[in-house]
C-alpha cells in the first residue's frame, strides 16, 4: 500500500537578461545546468524512473514520438521525432504503421533503422529474462512490434485503447541500437551512444556530464547550441547558489517558491519566471512481506496518521504542492472529486477522529508505540524535509521513526531488493495518461516498479475494465470502483479489510529550512525549531569547514518545486527544449545518513570518439 496525498509541483522557469518575446534564437554557446543528484542510477531510460536519468542523457538520444515542444504542457498534441509522419490507426484502432526517417546516422556514424525502433520498443514492452523494464506495463496493450522493412514499424495492439498513442510519447522510450541489444541488453546501463541532437564527451560522477552539438542531427538547423554541461549538486543551496552566481543557467527540476523569492529578489529584473504544474506526487509504501506491515490494520494507522487537507496548503507556503489528490492527476477527468476522497480513510476531514481510530488500529494489532525505519532519499527536496514532517504527523500516534537516507542507486536497490520496513517514494510521470499513471498502484506482477509486495488479482481485472473501456463515462465508473478497490473501502466508515491495503498517494514536496516560515505555515513551534535548528547548525558546520565565516548565521534555502532557472525570457519553455532539440525534460527525529560511493559507475568516463 502507499499513501499521501498528491501534490501537484509549481514550475518556475527563471532567466536572466531576458530577450524580446519575438527575437529568434541565437546559435551557438554552452548551456550549463544544474542536476539535482549525485549521478543517475544508470544510463538506461528503458530501466529507470528516475529525472536523473533523463536529465543525464536525454540528450544524446531520440524517441518514435513525442509531445510538441512548442507546446509543452499538452497532453495531446503529439509530433514525430524519427518518424515522418504520425498514422492513423487501422484495423479497429489495433494497427499503427509508422514510416522511420531516413538518413538518420547513429553516433558512430552507422545508419538507423527500422530493425533499431523495433528492437528497443520490445526490449521495453517484452525484456528479456533478467532485464528490468520501468515501464513495460504501460503497453500491455500491445501484442507485437515488428520492422517490416528498413523504413517501416508496425505496432499491432490486442485491443484499441485512447492510453496506447500518449504512453508511445513518454520521453523515457529512447531508441537503442539494435545490434547492440544483441549482444548485451545491459550495455546501455553504463554507457552511452545514441542518434539524438548532442554527442557524448564525459562523465564524471557526483561532478558533471557534458555532450557536444551533432553536426549530422536529422532535424535540420538544430541543435542551437554548440554543447551543454550538466553539473550534479543533489543540495539545492549548492543549485541555488550556482544560478545566482551565473554558473549555472537552469534547473530543469523543482525549486519552491522560497528560492524561487530568493533568485528573483538577487537578481532583479534580468530573471523571469515561469511556472506548470508536475505531474507527481509522492507515495509512502510499507513493505508488506515485513512485519507488522503484512497486517492491514497497522498499514491502515499509518494512512490515518496523516493530516493532508492541512498539511497540504501549509506545505505550500513554502514547497511546490497545492494539490490534495487521489491516484489520478487532479486535474484529469478520471481524478477523484474532494467529496470522493473524503469517504477514504487517510482523506477524512477530521484528523482527529482519524488519528482515534489509528490509536485504536494499532492497539488491536498489538503495535501500540510501534518502531519502524523509513527508507528515504538522499535528496533535500522534496524527500528528506517531507521525511521529517511525515515522521512528526506518525508522532502523533505514538509511533516512534526513524530515517535511512540513501543516495539514488542504492535507494532503488533497496526497494526493489525489498531491503525496507517503509519507503517514501514518488509516482512521476511524463505526458498526463491517467489510465497508464495509476499503475503504480498494482501489483507488482503488473507493474514492476511497485515495491509494496503484494497481490490482488480482482484489482487487476478492474483496471483491465479501466485501460479497455472507450467511453469516457463509463471509464470514469470503472476508475471509482478500482480506486475504492486499492483503497480498500466501501460506503462505511471503518470497513473491514480481508485483503492487503496498498499505494495510497500520499504528501508531496517538502518542508523548509527556516524556523520562522514553518511557524507561520502553522507547523506548530516544535517541530519548526526542531528542524530549523537542524538545518542552521548543519549550515554553520559546513560554513565553518569551507572557512566562510560571512555566511555562519544564515540557515541555508532549503525547499522544492518545479522550478527551472533559466538565461532568457524568450527560450521559454520551447527554445530551451528546442535547443535540445525536443528532448522532453520531465522531470528532526535522528536521520540516518548512509554515503555510498556509487555502484554503477567508474569514477570518469572519456568519450571514445
Amino acid at each position: 500500500m502507499a499513501f499521501g496525498v498528491w501534490l501537484a509541483v509549481a514550475a518556475a522557469l527563471l532567466t536572466v537578461v531576458p530577450l524580446a518575446a519575438a527575437e529568434s534564437p541565437k546559435r551557438g554557446g554552452t548551456l550549463t545546468y544544474m542536476i539535482a543528484a549525485d549521478a543517475p542510477p544508470s544510463f538506461d531510460a528503458h530501466r529507470e524512473g528516475t529525472f536523473a536519468t533523463v536529465h543525464s542523457a536525454a540528450p544524446f538520444y531520440s524517441v518514435l514520438i513525442r509531445i510538441n515542444p512548442d507546446d509543452p504542457a499538452s497532453t495531446t498534441d503529439f509530433v514525430c521525432d524519427l518518424c515522418t509522419e504520425l498514422p492513423k490507426p487501422t484495423n479497429e484502432g489495433r494497427t499503427y504503421t509508422f514510416k522511420i526517417r531516413e538518413g538518420v546516422k547513429w553516433h558512430d556514424g552507422s545508419p538507423l533503422t527500422a530493425a533499431d525502433v523495433a528492437a528497443s520498443w520490445n526490449k521495453l514492452i517484452f525484456p528479456p529474462e533478467g532485464v528490468t523494464s520501468a515501464r513495460q506495463s504501460h503497453y500491455m496493450m500491445v501484442d507485437k512490434v515488428e520492422a517490416l522493412d528498413p523504413s517501416t514499424v508496425v505496432f499491432r495492439l490486442k485491443f484499441a485503447t485512447t492510453a496506447f498513442l500518449p504512453a508511445l510519447a513518454d520521453p523515457f522510450s529512447w531508441i537503442y541500437k539494435k545490434d547492440v541489444l544483441d549482444r548485451d541488453p545491459h550495455w546501455y546501463e553504463k554507457n552511452i551512444s545514441g542518434s539524438g541532437p548532442f554527442k557524448f564527451v564525459s562523465f564524471e560522477t557526483g561532478q558533471s556530464i557534458s555532450g557536444v552539438r551533432n553536426p549530422d542531427y536529422y532535424h535540420p538547423g538544430l541543435p542551437y547550441l554548440d554543447g551543454f554541461v550538466g553539473i550534479y549538486a543533489p543540495k539545492q543551496a549548492v543549485r541555488v547558489d550556482a544560478m545566482r552566481s551565473d554558473r549555472a543557467a537552469i534547473d530543469f527540476r523543482n525549486l519552491p517558491p522560497a528560492a524561487r523569492d530568493e533568485l528573483v529578489a538577487a537578481l532583479g529584473n534580468t530573471i523571469a519566471v515561469q511556472e506548470s504544474d508536475l505531474n507527481c506526487g509522492n507515495l509512502i509504501t510499507p513493505n508488506q512481506k515485513k512485519k507488522p506491515f503484512d497486517d492491514v490494520r497497522v498499514r491502515r494507522a499509518l494512512t490515518l496518521a496523516i493530516d493532508r487537507w492541512n498539511g497540504a496548503p501549509a506545505l505550500a507556503k513554502i514547497a511546490v504542492v497545492r494539490t490534495v489528490g487521489g491516484m489520478a492527476f487532479p486535474a484529469s477527468p478520471l481524478a477523484a472529486k474532494k467529496e470522493e476522497l473524503e469517504k477514504l480513510a487517510g482523506f477524512w476531514p477530521d484528523i482527529e477522529k482519524s488519528r482515534v481510530e489509528a490509536k485504536r488500529l494499532l492497539k488491536e494489532a498489538g503495535a501500540e508505540g510501534l518502531s519502524f525505519e523509513l527508507l528515504n532519499r538522499d535528496l533535500d527536496n522534496p524527500f528528506k524535509y517531507l521525511g521529517t514532517w511525515l515522521v512528526d504527523q506518525w508522532s502523533k500516534v505514538g509511533l516512534n521513526v526513524r530515517q535511512r537516507i540513501l543516495p539514488v542507486g542504492p535507494w532503488f536497490e533497496a526497494m526493489r531488493s525489498g531491503n525496507f520496513e517503509v519507503t517514501l517514494e514518488g509516482n512521476c510521470q511524463s505526458v498526463v495518461n491517467p489510465v497508464v499513471d495509476i499503475q503504480k498502484y498494482l501489483p507488482r506482477s503488473v507493474y514492476t516498479e511497485n515495491y509494496g509486495n503484494f497481490d490482488d488479482p480482482h484489482e487487476v481485472e478492474l483496471y483491465q475494465r479501466v485501460l479497455r473501456e472507450t467511453d469516457p463515462a463509463t471509464q470514469l465508473i470503472a476508475m471509482r470502483e478500482l480506486e475504492l478497490r486499492a483503497r480498500r473501502e466501501d460506503q462505511r466508515d471503518f470497513p473491514p479489510m480481508a485483503a492487503p491495503d496498498r499505494p495510497l498517494p500520499q504528501l508531496p514536496q517538502g518542508l523548509e529550512g527556516r524556523p520562522e516560515l514553518l511557524c507561520q505555515s502553522g507547523f506548530g513551534d516544535g517541530l519548526a525549531r526542531q528542524i530549523g535548528a537542524h538545518f542552521t547548525a548543519l549550515h554553520r558546520a559546513r560554513s565553518a569547514e569551507r572557512g566562510d565565516r560571512r555566511q555562519t548565521d544564515r540557515p541555508p534555502s532549503v525547499v522544492p518545486a518545479k522550478a527551472g532557472i533559466h538565461r532568457s525570457a524568450s527560450e521559454m519553455p520551447a527554445r530551451w527544449v528546442a535547443a535540445f532539440a525536443g528532448t522532453t525534460m520531465p522531470e528532526p527525529q535522528p536521520i540516518r545518513v548512509i554515503r555510498l560511493s556509487h555502484p554503477s559507475f567508474p569514477r570518469k568516463r572519456e568519450s571514445r570518439g
